[in-house]
């Protein structure tokens, strides 16, 4: 008997051993299988997951931010305990002592779905390899290829590196990937402004963020949280008084109202730090910049850049306002949702319309809901129905423009309005009707000598049309081309006083005879091209650049950046290539600095997430300024270190200064003078093209350079009213008083080599050191090089005929001037081709 139960329970155990070598030999086997090309769990080491990149102001503050998915990578020895502990409760509580996957919760979760429960046992590492390495399918296939990773990679890496890597990865809702980002967009806090019940909230979330939303589904997620509270109680994370005072608190969040959402802090996106974008994406790669995490110091001036807004809308405003027309915003809302204040309030929010103006006060979104004979009656956005200041603009609002109210608005029309106050203390008038302009233009404004842009405006409105036209519109630069020409000529041996006729010229071209006019339809004979410039004279500039050569001409606009291959057609000299006022404005800028190479940038410095400088402005090629003795530390206090140039130069100073005083005319006494009046000493050029299509201000002073232009997006006139010192003159005027006073100005630098010696400025005559009155200045001339005065240019094109003679400041007839020799002598009022020829004027 007893040899019978012997024999009886060693067959029980050979075949239970045999059993378990079986299940032993098959597990293997399937893991050996399944684990044979599995992809590599050792990238994870080096993995670096996308995340926002942000653009700071000068000033270290957020004012823009860019990503794929909204993530804020943060190290691990970053993220607080109480954030690691809230989700190790929630989804893994033994997650520090298992090797990657839990034995008893695999169990445990098959005699749950055996039952009709089905629950997920995947470990914090599991859920890592998952996301990573793996498909999200609920296979039996892959859940074995997870546990096999899951062991890899515990060997590999540290717990607190497999946690780093889960909490930046995890998606919790409302598109916040990652802890930091999670407590952002909930919160609106930092991870360690969280409190407990806050970050078991979070943890919370990664079951099924869409099953516990903060509002929609508020108290299953209340539920869930408080249930992570007493997980983490119960694994010694939190005290008993913490727990009960925890447990106890409301559900909170951005989305329920409680707190103000992060995104308010931010300013409206507008066209500067979209151009980084842009720019930035060219240079490192759009993924890349969308998903490295970049941390960028844009050189942005918020202050100024409100300023470029502002002044370039009010020139944009006025100019359609004087045209008449009523044009509205092209958005209507349809009928049936005019039928209750829920409803248009709705379908106002939905529509797409500029959000983002100011222009002496806010532009709010409104919606018409009745027409009458004498007033509208609207609905606007954020404004109560019962408010004081009523919901009606009256008939008298609208008499800028022809027709009545009923000819141009209907119900549901989506329009723009602002309040209309007093000047004086502010007191509301009434409700005022505005509409985005078509006319559109784009302002810039530099820092001279590094090239920092400050401001940058490209149209009316970025959330109307964000097409930035100070950076991708190719217009035609018309006379502010000119100072181009003019410097090619002065670093050809001529000077301010050199003599150009002024006289009609026909040009023989494949499209026929071109006779190129002044803007005033009238000739002034020989003139110094210092006038020539101020007055802006076409006829001169043509001449000029035939004398020197149009390759002259073309090789300096190329060597200054304002064109990449500049066409060799005389019409070129007078701006008709395309070009874009960033271009322009960055050419100037060396007008201004003394003639250096500056390339301008909207970037001081790009760093990626782990803080390493990958772009400096200054240590750019081309644009070197190198700190001698930054890292001295015996430097005085008070004292600053010395930055030297390193870079190219692109003009000869001497050229320089003549073009700026040249310029320093156009603001005093020329096309700009009766717009442009600043408290420094003030250089520029303005420019209208054929049929004033585009309008142009470019400018400086010893620090800032900025520039305006002023045109349809598709090119048409502008009316016999528009010019460039009348339109973008204003704008350039009063963003400058702004910069004048935070930047300041001064006079230009006189580099060595310039002798001064007076001129008359109407003749080209010299005058004695004495000489003074309005037609007395006093010219740089190279030194060592003795200006010779008297001979005059005409580029070659005959000149013949008699015409009257019209001093440059507009008078004409005959006037008595002072010669070289000291003599008196009487010119005008008829000049013919012989006495043009022979230059017996001068």
């Amino acid at each position: 008997m007893t040899r019978f139960i012997f024999s009886f329970f060693g067959a029980i155990f050979s075949v239970l051993t045999l059993g378990a070598m079986m299940i032993a030999l098959t597990i293997g086997a399937v893991f050996w299988m399944y684990g044979r090309d599995l992809p590599s769990h050792e990238s994870l080491a080096q993995y670096t997951p996308p995340t926002i990149s942000r653009i700071y102001s000068t000033e270290g503050h957020v004012i823009d931010e860019f990503a794929q998915e909204r993530r804020l990578f943060t190290p691990a020895n970053e993220i607080p305990d109480l954030v690691k502990h809230a989700f190790i409760s929630a989804e893994d509580k033994s997650f520090y002592t298992h090797a990657g996957y839990d034995p008893r919760a695999i169990v445990s979760a098959a005699i749950d779905t055996a039952r009709g429960n089905t629950r997920g046992a995947s470990t914090i590492t599991q859920q890592v390899m998952k996301n990573f390495l793996l498909s999200g399918d609920r296979k039996a296939e892959r859940k074995i290829k997870e546990i096999i990773l899951a062991s890899r990679v515990e060997t590999a890496l540290s717990k607190e590196k497999i946690l780093e890597l889960y909490l930046n990865e995890i998606f919790l809702g409302q598109n916040a990937y990652g802890v930091t980002a999670a407590a952002q967009v909930y919160f609106n806090k930092t991870l360690s402004e969280l409190a407990p019940h806050e970050a078991a909230m979070l943890a919370s979330m990664p079951k099924a963020p869409s099953s516990f939303h903060p509002v929609r589904r508020k108290e299953r997620l209340l539920q869930r949280r408080d249930f992570v509270l007493e997980e983490m109680l119960e694994n010694g994370y939190l005290d008993q008084a913490t727990y009960e005072h925890e447990v106890a608190q409301p559900l909170k969040s951005v989305q329920n109202g409680d707190y103000a959402p992060y995104s308010e802090a931010l300013p409206p996106r507008d066209y500067f730090t979209d151009e980084i974008r842009r720019q930035l994406s060219s240079d490192f790669g759009e993924d890349q910049f969308f998903s490295g995490g970049y941390a960028v110091r844009a050189t942005l001036d918020p202050e100024m850049q409100v300023e470029a807004a502002k002044s370039l809308r009010i020139a944009l405003e006025q100019f359609d306002r004087g045209l008449g027309r009523w044009n509205g915003s092209g958005k209507t809302i349809p009928a049936e949702a005019l039928t209750s204040e829920e409803a248009w309030r709705e379908a106002l929010a939905n529509t797409r319309i500029a959000r983002d103006i100011d222009l002496e006060r806010p532009w709010l979104p409104a919606v018409v809901l009745e027409v009458r004979d004498q007033e509208l009656v609207v609905g606007i956005e954020g404004v109560e129905q019962g408010d004081p200041r009523g919901n009606s603009i009256p008939r008298a609002d609208t008499s800028w423009f022809s027709g009545n109210l009923f000819d141009n608005f209907k119900p549901g029309d989506v329009i723009h309005v602002r309040e209309m106050v007093e000047d004086g203390n502010g007191a509301f008038i009434r409700w005022t009707l505005r509409q985005v302009p078509k006319v559109q233009g784009g302002f810039m404004a530099m820092d001279v000598n590094t090239g920092r842009v400050i401001a940058m405006q490209g149209g009316f409105s970025y959330q109307h049309s964000v097409f930035n036209r100070a950076t991708q519109a190719l217009r035609q630069p018309g006379s502010s081309f000119k100072p181009f020409v003019y410097a090619s000529a002065l670093d050809s041996g001529y000077t301010p006083a050199t003599i150009v006729v002024d006289a009609p010229i026909e040009i023989d071209t494949p499209q026929g005879v071109w006779r190129p006019q002044n803007a005033s339809k009238q000739y002034y004979g020989p003139t110094p091209l210092r006038t020539g410039i101020e007055r802006s004279r076409n006829l001169m500039t043509i001449r000029l650049a035939q004398e020197v050569g149009m390759d002259t001409v073309a090789r300096y606009a190329e060597k200054f950046g304002v064109y990449d291959n500049m066409g060799r057609v005389l019409a070129n000299a007078l701006g008709s290539d395309e070009t874009t006022l960033f271009k322009m404005v960055a050419a100037y800028a060396m007008f201004a600095n003394g003639g250096e190479r500056v390339e301008p940038t909207l970037v001081d410095r790009v760093q990626d997430r782990y803080g390493n400088t990958i772009y400096s402005h200054d240590a750019a090629e081309g644009n070197k300024r190198v700190c001698v003795n930054c890292d001295d530390p015996s430097i005085q206090p008070g004292r600053s270190p010395r930055i030297v140039n390193d870079r190219e130069r692109v003009m000869d100073p001497v050229t320089a200064y003549q073009l700026t005083s040249m310029m320093r005319g156009v603001v005093e006494r020329g096309t700009a003078a009766g717009t442009v009046n600043l408290p420094v000493p003030t250089a520029g050029k303005t420019g209208t093209t054929n049929d004033a299509k585009d309008v142009w201000f470019v400018g400086f002073t010893s620090n800032i350079v900025a520039g305006c232009y002023i045109g349809y997006d598709t090119p048409r006139p502008m009316g016999n009213a528009a010019s460039g010192g009348g339109m973008c003159g204003p704008v350039f005027d009063r963003f400058m008083r702004k910069a004048v006073t935070k930047y300041g100005g001064g006079e230009f630098v006189v580099p060595p080599g310039c002798q001064f010696i007076n001129i008359d400025r109407f003749s080209g005559a010299r005058l004695s050191d004495g000489a003074s009155g309005d037609n007395v200045v006093s010219e740089c001339f190279r030194e060592g090089e003795e200006p010779i005065f008297g001979i005059q240019f005409d580029g070659g094109f005959a000149v013949s005929g008699s015409f009257d003679l019209i001093r440059p400041d507009g008078e004409s007839g005959a006037r008595e001037v002072t010669t070289s020799t000291g003599k008196k002598a009487v010119v005008g009022p008829k000049a013919g081709f012989g006495t043009l020829s022979s230059g017996g004027l001068y």
